[in-house]
């Protein structure tokens, strides 16, 4: 793909600062969208440390006037990257905390892609990039409202695929499993801050160190390239240990008896 314009979603950390940094190092123009002023004011920081060209804005994927202020600007990839988890068994969560999770990764992610679509539709072409899991694909328990989220995505970005092929607008799913960005363990640390708030009939999953998450570099470099490449796949799972669990796991449930 030539050089483009990416408007990228959660920018502030983890896979999006990544890519975003990524990109801008690699001549790419780079909207870097960011959920509160602080990563805003960081993230400028550092680009202008690297003598990167990077174009950093506040954008809190839940409010009006900040999607509306960033789907106003000249783009041609939109990478739909902003998600939150917290975890917790699905018996005892909180129903708030299940629609914090749906609002930001699927309503306010949706109303992004929602705009980017009509935006590429009479642009005749442009791209979506949407940053799923694996746990779109394979159970997660303890991480049940999280997974539900991106089973959620994972039925809008089929969708859409096929919805906007005629006119131009490619959409791509981009799964990581456990990378070390922070993103899983304050997602399972976040269960302490309500579990104590009311009478519990299941014991509590205990929060324990991860240690088994891979290097965020890998995945980085492979979101870039779907971003960027001509013909990505629409689909792209790592580590590989992730997309052979999921294809056996999606198999097992065929045949899964109680």
């Amino acid at each position: 793909m030539t050089s483009k314009t990416v408007l990228i979603t959660g920018a502030g950390s983890g896979f999006g600062r990544g890519v975003a940094l990524g990109l801008a190092r690699a001549g790419h123009k780079v909207i870097a969208a960011c959920h509160i002023w602080p990563q805003v004011t960081d993230l400028r920081a550092e680009a202008a440390r690297d003598g990167l060209e990077l174009r950093v804005i506040k954008l809190d994927v839940l409010s009006e006037i900040d999607r509306s202020h960033a789907l106003a600007l000249d783009f041609d990839v939109l990478f739909n990257n902003a998600g939150i988890m917290e975890s917790g068994p699905v018996a005892e969560l909180p129903p708030e905390i299940v629609r914090r999770i749906f609002d930001t990764n699927v309503f306010a992610a949706l109303e992004m892609a929602q705009g980017a679509a009509k935006k590429f539709i009479r642009a005749g072409g442009g791209r979506i990039v949407w940053t799923s899991s694996v746990a779109g694909l394979v159970k997660v328990p303890w991480d049940g409202a999280y997974s539900a989220s991106k089973y959620a995505v994972e039925g809008f970005c089929a969708a859409l695929r096929e919805e906007l092929a005629p006119y131009g607008v490619q959409v791509c799913t981009v799964n990581p499993g456990a990378y070390r960005t922070g993103f899983n363990d304050t997602g399972m640390e976040s269960q302490d801050q309500w579990w104590g708030q009311g009478e519990r009939v299941m014991a509590h999953w205990p929060v324990r160190e991860l240690t088994r998450q891979a290097d965020p570099a890998e995945m980085i470099t492979a979101m870039i390239g779907v971003i960027t490449a001509e013909h990505p796949p629409y689909r792209t799972v790592l580590p590989k240990a992730a997309e052979d669990m999921a294809r056996r796991e999606q198999a097992e449930e065929w045949d899964k008896r109680l």
